[in-house]
């Protein structure tokens, strides 16, 4: 059986092993027990994943065409497909487990705040995204890609930028490269008053993210507080302790 590619769900499929193998590299350095892969595919990646000894395995396909053709070329996988939307399931597993994947792009960005709802269960993920969207997760404050995710992200993950991938690597070829990110815990997660508060007031910073921050955030602040000199820079220019430490002082 053959597949077709989906462009409304984001598909290009991996085909340059090299790339898998590297993945794989990364992976092995970590401590498996629970691995997840989102968007299988046509299995490029997943045909390495199985190879990994001791491992339980599960795999999140939305594509009916896709879990037919992963179930006929990998048996082992019958029992370990989740057929549904990634961004639907429940955690597949009890205890903690890694995330790796080629994640669709149209909702990469979701993934990462989808797995953020899971940070006590995963210590570590490994994903490819278009390299736009891999740049502004792992970016520091002070860079033009610096932005909510970046933030929200690294509040809870180191983030290392491991490789780019070039469009040569898929079929069909995207327009853009793409790279290859890896999360790791932190021992130490940021301190702030709140989370709530602290997702509050990033989103709210970047809204106007041209803007001197007192604006953007005047509704969070007492009128006195937002004279101090932090208020004048805008939302790029604040680290992640900077937004953490603001949060004990919003109203």
């Amino acid at each position: 059986m053959e597949y077709t590619l989906k462009k409304s769900l984001g598909q290009h499929f991996l085909k340059d092993e090299n790339i898998c193998v590297k993945i794989i590299d990364e992976l092995k350095q970590l401590e498996l027990n629970n691995l997840v892969e989102v968007g299988p595919g046509a299995g490029a990646l997943t045909k390495f994943l199985l190879e990994i000894p001791n491992i339980n395995f599960k795999a999140v396909e939305l594509d009916d065409e896709k879990v037919l053709y992963l179930k006929q070329h990998y048996p082992q996988l019958i029992n370990q497909i989740i057929h549904q939307n990634f961004l639907e399931i429940n955690a597949p597993f009890s205890d903690e487990f890694i995330v790796v994947g080629n994640f669709p792009y149209n909702i990469s960005t979701q993934i990462l705040f989808k797995i953020l709802d899971w940070k006590t269960q995963v210590p570590f993920v490994i994903g490819m995204f278009q390299k736009e969207v891999a740049e502004r997760v792992a970016a520091k404050h002070g860079n033009k890609s610096y932005g909510i995710i970046s933030v929200l992200i690294q509040a809870y993950y180191q983030v290392d930028y491991l490789f780019d991938v070039p469009a040569s690597a898929f079929n069909p070829p995207p327009k853009v490269v793409s790279g290859v990110i890896k999360l790791t815990r932190k021992k130490e997660p940021l301190q702030f008053s709140s989370e709530k508060k602290f997702i509050t007031l990033v989103k709210a910073a970047f809204n106007q993210r041209r803007k001197m921050l007192r604006n953007p955030v005047k509704t969070l602040f007492d009128a006195e507080i937002l004279q101090e000199e932090i208020f004048t820079k805008r939302a790029e220019q604040l680290s992640i302790e900077d937004f953490a430490a603001l949060t004990y002082r919003m109203k």
